[in-house]
């Protein structure tokens, strides 16, 4: 059998996160379904110098090479903010994570997989979780159903033969990640809408759009609601200041009014719904390219996503309304608004909610009362090291 070598890169340096990119678009181009992505984003993800995360993790990046050739690629990365995360929550002290996961065969995987270990192994970590690629906020899990579509705007997109590797390497399922499909044109059940009018009815809610002339103190708005709503979720790492700049800044030229939602109790900020219009559904007909005339037409796009799907990648009530009926009014209130706005305004026929844990009992409750069904499902998996 012909020997594998795995050779660690330097994520400073532009040619070595240009292999690394390079490698993973060559084997994303292979896989029946995936949708180009825009090359300059996925460097700069890797770029210590340029996103945030790097803040407070390190990372090591690796490709395999076959007879000189390269068969696969994993990172390994330590957040050091996930290691203050209480264990429960399922990071915490000596929890490393591999990413950005793609091999050839079983042999290359494996191979990668112990160089990934090996490292987290010197850096004092005694745990890994994986495959998230790189924040936990980014893309996390090894899809594991729903390869027969196409993945929405952030959502990972991987053969099915990854999850016999991983496995195959010791690794057992640590949680479920779900998304659900929803039929933006269709009514929502007589109870739900019920539930919507109440609410309508009360003086002391408000269901506003998103202010883009406040934009930065919107999105701190949200963002902190965020941060506050998911703190006791499994996984969860908070946002820090400069990721939160940095991913307002991101999202700016996906972010619509129309489908962008705050909700106030007595004037004040208690609940958001964040939808961005699936930029796939551009991305599959530019192939994943600005130039030569990408540009115009993703200019058009932004501009007014029509017939564009809508994924729900974010929600949030703050934590002392969770497991009140207020809470699920709120979050009934916004998809009803957003459901509406995304068919009238953008005549959008289809939306994807999620990730949504699996465990996550008022969200997956939510999902269900609206009439959406599962259509992808991710899994994290877990090793001791």
């Amino acid at each position: 059998m012909t020997d594998i070598t795995v050779s660690p890169l330097d994520a400073t340096k532009s040619r070595d996160r240009a292999a690394f990119v390079d490698l993973g678009r060559r084997f994303a181009a292979q896989l029946p379904h995936s949708v180009p992505q825009l090359r300059a984003e996925q460097l700069e993800l890797i770029n210590p110098g340029k996103n945030p995360f790097f803040g407070h993790a390190e990372a090591q990046l690796f490709i395999a090479y076959r007879d000189g050739k390269p068969v696969g690629r994993i990172s390994a990365h330590i957040d050091r903010l996930a290691l203050e995360v209480p264990a429960e929550q399922g990071m915490g002290p000596g929890t490393g994570m591999f990413g950005y996961f793609d091999a050839e065969d079983e042999a290359v995987a494996s191979a990668l997989l112990v160089a990934a270990e090996d490292w987290l192994r010197t850096q004092g970590m005694n745990r890994v979780l994986g495959p998230i690629s790189m924040s936990i906020w980014e893309e996390p899990g090894l899809l594991v159903r729903g390869q027969d579509h196409a993945p929405m705007i952030m959502m990972g997109h991987h053969p099915e033969r990854y999850a016999g590797y991983i496995a195959g390497a010791g690794y057992a399922p640590a949680k479920h990640l779900y998304t659900y499909d929803l039929p933006v044109g269709r009514e929502f059940p007589p109870l739900v809408q019920r539930i919507v009018k109440s609410g309508e009815r009360n003086s002391r809610i408000r269901v506003r759009p998103i202010d883009l002339d406040h934009y930065e103190s919107e999105i701190e708005i949200v963002l902190e609601i965020l941060n506050d709503a998911w703190s006791q979720n499994w996984g969860f790492v908070p946002l820090t200041e400069a990721e939160v700049a940095y991913t307002g800044k991101k999202l700016r030229p996906l972010i619509h009014p129309e489908i962008n939602r705050i909700a106030e109790l007595d004037g004040e900020p208690v609940a958001f719904m964040m939808t961005l219009p699936n930029v796939n559904d551009l991305f599959a007909r530019t192939r994943g390219k600005l130039f030569p005339f990408g540009w115009l037409a993703t200019l058009r796009w932004l501009r007014k996503p029509m017939h564009a799907g809508m994924r729900v990648p974010l929600m949030g009530v703050r934590k002392r309304l969770h497991n009140s009926r207020l809470a699920s009014q709120l979050a009934f209130m916004m998809i009803s608004q957003i459901r509406h706005s995304a068919s009238s305004v953008f005549h959008s026929d289809r939306g994807e909610v999620g990730w949504i844990l699996e465990d996550n009992q008022g969200m997956v409750a939510i999902a269900d009362a609206i009439d959406s069904s599962i259509n992808r499902e991710y899994v994290i998996y877990e090793k001791d090291l």
